[in-house]
């Protein structure tokens, strides 16, 4: 393995590049790849063994593309596929899980608020963890379903998302939480609508920083860090499996140099 490969990201499309942004921030001097498997969205109402597949795939098309180090992007693939990713590959893999550790420490309601897929909250690894950290918390839990589908078809900020989130976001104004957990990596792209909606006293929090900093440890404690010294920034690589027009207008949003192509994986 070598210090010049690159990070490879999936998700089960577009949002994932909300944690992508974070390794970049990071890691500027990273050779990243990003996968949207927007052919396959939404992951979070799939059953289980076709996640595993779908994260099977998008594996296997970044180790055909040298990845050193695999981003799963998604909570759902995360939440249902990573164990089985880590015992069949031997390239490290992280993962992308709800920040409900944090939300329940910081939590002065002791009512956290969780939008996350179905995939993610029936998963086994979700409930583990809410109840390793979130015992004396109460979890309001709400299925986002709509969202994901009207990102990827670029309706980010449509009447339609508007209508949809006020009508998701009821259980929390009636239980009054004082976190929100997003557990999407496509939901960070909703905060800015998300705090004009919600109580000004309510804390978004997603877990993108989180990811960035486990990618860099982990990458320094397998001596596979870019030299900065010797390396020039990498133009980052972004592939959609369908039209990459709604990728290529989340990548120029984020104000980077880039690459957006279409590929058949």
């Amino acid at each position: 393995m070598s210090t010049t490969q690159p990070i490879g990201i999936f998700d089960s499309g577009v949002g994932g590049t909300s944690i992508w942004r974070e390794v970049h921030e990071l890691l500027p001097f990273e050779k990243t790849i990003y996968l949207a498997d927007s052919k396959n969205a939404p992951y979070g109402e799939k059953p289980i063994e076709q996640i595993k597949n779908l994260s099977r795939k998008n594996t296997e098309k970044l180790l055909d593309m040298g990845a050193k180090i695999i981003i799963v992007a998604c909570n759902t693939a995360t939440t249902n596929a990573i164990k089985e990713l880590r015992n069949e590959y031997s390239i490290p893999f992280i993962g992308i899980e709800p920040a409900i550790k944090p939300a329940a420490l910081k939590s002065k309601s002791k009512t956290i608020g969780i939008l996350a897929t179905r995939g993610t909250l029936t998963s086994t690894l979700f409930s583990q963890t809410s109840d390793f950290y979130a015992k004396n918390i109460n979890i309001v839990e709400v299925e986002g379903r709509g969202i994901v589908e009207l990102i990827e078809a670029g309706e980010l900020d449509s009447p339609q998302m508007r209508s949809l989130l006020l009508k998701l976001l009821e259980p929390f104004f009636v239980n009054r939480i004082d976190y929100l957990v997003l557990g999407c990596s496509h939901y960070p792209y909703l905060i800015p609508l998300l705090k004009e909606l919600l109580p000004e006293d309510v804390i978004v929090i997603d877990s993108g920083e989180a990811v960035a900093r486990q990618t860099k440890s982990i990458l320094s404690s397998n001596n596979l860090l870019a030299n900065e010294q010797t390396v020039e920034k990498p133009v980052p690589e972004f592939f959609s499996n369908t039209n990459p027009k709604v990728l290529e207008q989340l990548t120029e949003a984020l104000k980077y140099a880039y690459k957006v192509s279409y590929l058949d994986f």
